[in-house]
């Protein structure tokens, strides 16, 4: 159909003016489609090879400007895209602040893929990131036991998120893995029927004891080295504090905690009715370990839930280890961290004196008690 070209201009006119497209299209009994077509005819560019609507214009406009910026990135770093790739993430992390991230991977040719896992593995293994892991560790593992470890993954997130945390499922998940945390309901019968005649805490926060392999206490710690999480078990004489047992692995399971109980009872070789004190972990409840336990003829203590201050002893020890030599340390290699910790126990057991245990380190504590029976077993005779 064809229009008067004055209608044309005028209804560009108060288009321009303002006026919808809506109430010109009542005005002037025109379709909308045909005063958009108008509208994008009165900005079109013809060229000699080619007609070019305002949204063909807008294109272009938007790609000069991402060439622009390409150009700026190019003369900004210090290598070419033919340079290695971890040199050109490098480049291209210094700009992340000023650029898109579509303009800095198509300046440099690094998939964006790649870029987004360069700048996820830096945060994981950043000092903050490793801080903040650290705490929501203690965090989650602090939570499952407020709630008597009945909550999976999923509750755990939810009352963390409605507790002010942002985090999310998968994230509590993984740690909750590592951290070999699982919800005991689908076990809870087995478990209590296993469970039901075993003590719950002799211990009762009662440290001071009047002889050796009289008590021990235990926990498992972790550390993150290279990027992945190593898992120290312990156990630690009450008499004179001694480490009497450590193994490292790689999990937070029931294997680790039986191979730390086999060195210490080969090393020590204690009498029976010893008591074994430890947090309510599962892999200290599950059936295997209690099995060992029995089998060495060890009586079984545990903490109560959610109350960190009944294994205090191990805890402390812990403490010291972190920030008197993990933290200290940069170790080059995972049998550099095994040394590391082996050497530190030594020290703890042999060299550090204890301020509870009067200033003595517990070998000197254990050599005194051996000497002071051995006189009265002379005496006796």
């Amino acid at each position: 159909m064809q229009y008067d070209p004055t209608i044309k201009h005028e209804l560009i006119t108060r288009l321009h003016n303002g006026e919808s497209v809506t109430e010109l299209s009542k005005s002037f009994h025109i379709a909308r489609s045909t005063i958009y077509r108008w509208k994008e005819d009165e900005l079109a560019v013809t060229t000699k090879r080619k007609y070019y609507t305002s949204n063909d214009i807008n294109i272009l406009e938007r790609r000069i400007k991402k060439l622009e910026n390409m150009v700026s990135i190019l003369k900004e770093v210090d290598c070419t895209v033919h340079s290695p790739l971890q040199d050109r993430l490098k480049a291209l992390e210094k700009l992340k602040n000023k650029y898109g991230v579509h303009t800095l991977c198509d300046a440099l040719d690094v998939a964006r893929g790649t870029y987004y896992n360069h700048i996820l593995r830096n945060k994981r293994d950043n000092v903050w990131h490793r801080k903040r892991e650290e705490e929501y560790r203690v965090l989650i593992h602090d939570m499952f036991y407020e709630f008597d470890q009945i909550f999976g993954a999923k509750k755990i997130h939810a009352i963390l998120r409605q507790r002010g945390h942002h985090v999310n499922k998968e994230y509590v998940a993984r740690i909750m893995r590592d951290l070999g945390l699982s919800s005991i309901r689908n076990q809870s019968k087995s478990t209590y029927e296993f469970l039901s005649k075993k003590p719950r805490n002799i211990v009762q926060q009662q440290f001071n004891v009047s002889s050796p392999n009289f008590i021990w206490v235990s926990d498992v710690t972790c550390f993150k080295y290279n990027g992945h999480w190593m898992y120290i078990c312990a156990i630690i004489d009450l008499y004179s504090r001694m480490v009497v047992g450590c193994h490292i692995g790689k999990r937070n399971s029931a294997q680790l905690l039986g191979n730390t109980l086999r060195k210490a009872y080969e090393e020590r070789n204690p009498p029976p009715d010893l008591i074994f004190h430890s947090d309510r972990g599962t892999q200290y409840r599950s059936q295997s370990f209690c099995s060992k336990l029995k089998a060495y003829g060890m009586v079984q203590s545990l903490s109560r839930a959610g109350n960190p201050l009944d294994n205090a002893v191990i805890e402390s020890f812990f403490s010291s280890l972190k920030r008197e030599e993990l933290y200290r340390r940069e170790y080059t290699s995972e049998q550099a961290f095994r040394e590391g910790v082996t050497q530190y126990i030594n020290f703890y057991n042999n060299a550090r004196p204890h301020g509870s245990m009067g200033y003595k380190t517990p070998a000197q504590l254990e050599q005194a008690y051996n000497e002071r029976h051995s006189v009265s077993r002379q005496g006796s005779e």
